[in-house]
């Protein structure tokens, strides 16, 4: 025998191996420690006894048998887990007749399949590219009533949109909205639809499983784990429930470890602690953890049947990018204040750098907002009086402001943080309806949001993001099912500010949400976030800002 293997009651551990046996184990398992001598530890999980039991093939160890028949129920729990799945993707698989549909709507073929992949797991996260339906899907997987009721958790904004576009229009399934944050008695119901906004005051329900299923849309809200309120709140409804949906098409947002608390709320455990994420996963740039190899990572996922993607043919979008001109005097009112922050990221104590980097962050991006405000609204101008209808994506309320001076003939509505539910609702409508050819939206507060592609081909990027997933979901909005046209995205940047350096980074954020998400597709080097914020001040420092 090679060593000995035992199951601690929460973790597998290996101990006592010949130095070949470890140097081999580590090369097949590269989260152990390269550094350490052992005992050696794994998370619990059938993926995982699926691996040891392979591994124990070429070094058989010594095993109490309760371990062993353990390992090996693991091992036959995965394999006839994956073989369930793939029978589902063989060209003679039948779909189920699809139940609690309204007459004449049913499934497409690949929605059917997603949707028995969740009922034979009781878990997915499902990353179908913008526009392939998983709201769809994710009823189906729950008209059959065999998980209902069910919480549905949804952005504040989409709430009316998926009980009445949605729900209403497609199934016989009773919904009804939560309101507010205090429970109170809930009405007979097979949906009901939480927002990420008010799940917090709903923790004592979900902890008395009332809920057969959770679906999470648009789970990136998840990203941040449960360092914040709905973090927890949704780990506790998760713990709570026996299956459990993720829907979106851009899980990370900034970085790989996103991708831990979102899988986390799906399959607490998958991924095993965040520490054995980290350890295994990741390496470290400045304060931000980097996966490693994403493309390995996205494969993983796939490989244990966690995540199911597919996307759609065709249909490119026309990306164009204009330089427009920058108003230095915008600038120089605030050019000494952004040069002291600079100063104080670059050289400052641990605690002053942080400070002055958010503020530099937060300051350099709305000047540069403001610097080419006037430039933006006059190329907006030039689309508007050609009769196109056209999204103008922002992020400061002082830019939206002068982008409605200057436009303010066209009648513009607002889709932003700041509208309620109910003004959202009006602005969508009057978008749609005709009533005004300019939407201006955050770019984070359009995920989800349907319907504006029977008006609208035309997205105009006004100010940037650091992340290039919020780019993806604003034009998500125009490039989907029920687009007649080519959408064409128009980013306009100038040369002054925070833009030359967002565009430069954007291709480098990408890299880790693309090998996750589409593994195989190449990757790229990515930056920290404090590796950006200390670029944006040295930048500052040399005195070229509008150079």
């Amino acid at each position: 025998m090679y060593g000995t293997l035992h199951f601690d009651g929460e973790r597998w551990v290996m101990s006592g191996l010949e130095p070949h046996v470890a140097i081999k184990l580590k090369a097949m398992f590269p989260g152990v420690p390269k550094a350490s001598t052992g005992p050696f530890t794994f998370p619990d999980g059938v993926a995982m006894a699926s691996d040891l039991e392979w591994f124990l093939h070429r070094y058989p160890m010594e095993m109490a048998e309760a371990d062993r028949a353990r390992m090996l129920a693991g091992r036959d729990a995965f394999t006839g887990r994956r073989n369930d799945v793939e029978r589902i993707f063989v060209p003679d698989w039948t779909p189920p007749a699809t139940l609690g549909f309204q007459p004449g709507r049913e499934l497409y073929r690949y929605q059917a399949e997603a949707a028995e992949v969740v009922r034979k797991l009781g878990r997915l996260l499902l990353l179908d590219d913008v526009g392939l339906g998983k709201t769809v899907t994710a009823l189906g997987a729950l008209t059959d009533g065999e998980n209902l009721p069910a919480a549905i958790v949804v952005q504040p904004h989409l709430r009316t949109q998926w009980k009445k576009e949605y729900v209403e229009k497609f199934t016989t399934l009773r919904a009804h909205i939560i309101q507010g944050t205090q429970p109170y008695d809930l009405p007979e119901a097979d949906l009901y639809l939480f927002s990420y906004s008010n799940i917090a005051g709903w923790v004592d329900v979900f902890a008395t499983g009332r809920f057969r299923a959770v679906v999470y849309d648009e789970i990136q809200e998840l990203r941040t784990g449960t360092s914040t309120a709905k973090g927890q709140a949704a780990a506790i409804l998760s713990a709570n429930t026996r299956m459990r949906i993720g829907l979106t098409a851009t899980p990370v947002y900034n970085y790989g470890p996103e991708m831990f608390h979102v899988v986390e709320a799906i399959e607490p455990g998958a991924l095993g602690t965040y520490e054995d994420f980290l350890r295994e996963w990741c390496s470290f740039g400045g304060r931000k953890a980097i996966v490693k190899e994403p493309d390995a990572l996205g494969t993983y996922l796939r490989e244990i049947q966690l995540v199911l993607r597919r996307e759609r043919a065709g249909g490119n979008v026309n990306t164009i990018p204009i330089e427009v001109d920058y108003d230095e005097d915008v600038e120089a009112d605030s050019l000494a204040l952004m040069r002291t922050l600079a100063s104080t990221v670059v050289s400052g104590s641990f605690a002053q750098r942080g400070q002055a980097a958010r503020e530099l962050d937060i300051m350099a991006r709305m000047v540069t907002g403001l610097a080419k405000a006037k430039s933006v609204a006059a190329y907006v101008r030039l689309l508007l009086n050609e009769g196109l209808p056209v999204l103008l994506a922002g992020w400061h309320r002082e830019v939206y402001d002068i982008w409605g001076r200057e436009l303010g003939e066209f009648d513009p509505v607002l889709y932003t943080g700041s509208e309620t539910p109910s003004q959202k609702d009006r602005a969508k409508a009057a978008f749609i309806n005709g009533d005004t050819n300019l939407m201006m939206i955050s770019l984070r507060s359009g995920a989800g949001l349907d319907g504006l592609q029977q008006r609208c081909s035309h997205v105009v990027f006004g100010e940037l993001d650091w992340s290039p997933k919020v780019h993806e979901q604003v034009i998500g909005r125009l490039d989907r099912p029920g687009q007649s046209e080519q959408v064409t995205a128009i980013f306009l940047h100038a040369n002054g500010g925070s833009d030359p350096l967002i565009v430069s980074m954007l291709g480098l954020k990408a890299s880790q949400a693309q090998g996750i998400v589409d593994p195989g597709k190449g990757v790229m080097p990515v930056l920290s976030d404090g590796s950006r914020i200390r670029a944006l001040a040295e930048r500052f420092l040399q005195g070229s800002v509008a150079a």
